[in-house]
């Protein structure tokens, strides 16, 4: 059990539902980045393959996962609202 790697996915992941909530209230997509959401999106599978294949299934594991539904659910909102975003800024 790594205490200090679920310390870094607590941390991380206390963003994530206040960026989901905030895209899901305005939607609006200005001012993120899809590259970045996918950056993360490996990066979290990269570390659920990790801990499957050497430590195996514990709670960090879960913590993985929670963290990627979180970032999948602003990944997913910013290809509904960019469409928005991008005719309200052509209509400026």
């Amino acid at each position: 059990m790594n205490i200090f790697e679920a310390g870094m996915l607590l941390c991380f992941g206390a963003s994530w539902p206040a960026a989901v909530l905030k895209t899901y209230r305005t939607k609006n997509v200005e001012g993120k980045s899809l590259i970045f959401l996918l950056l993360i999106l490996i990066g979290y599978i990269c570390g659920m393959i990790n801990k499957v294949l050497n430590f195996g299934y514990d709670f960090v594991f879960l913590l993985y996962v929670l963290n990627f539904l979180l970032v999948f659910c602003d990944f997913v909102l910013y290809f509904r609202y960019k469409k928005k975003t991008d005719a309200s800024a052509a209509g400026n």
